[in-house]
């Protein structure tokens, strides 16, 4: 509890006395404006959040009969991506005509493993989408 000479030498300055550690025998005091530091520490967590870099999920589309040199161009945004940090999410298109669909089904697991074995010590394989869903897709995450 702090004194009655610490309040009234606080509203003679026109401050607050804050209270910074309660548990000490006597307590800890201290004379300040509160709301100019409650001001400066909003601005110092803003400015702190400003500077911090998040991971982005980056998308790549792939159909499931892709060539050789369109997947190696697509597993060249893959590698920058994973690079920069960001986790990458590798989808692959299953519409099309009924041959497509049909051979389409064994295609795309094995278009997830290649593409799988092609990252290898680069990133880790996150998540898998269900298998019921009509747009297949893994999410990648760099290795850090």
């Amino acid at each position: 509890m702090p004194t009655a000479q610490a309040m009234q030498i606080a509203v003679d300055a026109g401050m607050d006395l804050v209270e910074i550690n309660a548990a000490n025998i006597p307590p800890i005091v201290k004379i300040m404006d509160y709301g100019k530091f409650k001001y400066e520490q909003k601005k110092k967590a803003n400015e702190a959040k400003k500077h911090q870099k998040g991971t982005e999920l980056r998308e790549v589309w792939m159909k499931p009969f892709i060539e050789e040199n369109d997947l190696s161009i697509k597993m060249k945004k893959v590698f920058e991506f994973l690079a920069d940090g960001n986790k990458v999410k590798i989808s692959a298109m299953t519409r099309g005509s009924k041959i497509v669909l049909a051979r389409g089904r064994d295609a795309v697991p094995e278009l997830f493993a290649r593409v799988v074995e092609m990252i290898g010590d680069k990133g880790i394989l996150e998540t898998k989408s269900k298998p019921d869903e009509r747009t297949k897709s893994i999410i990648v995450a760099p290795t850090k």
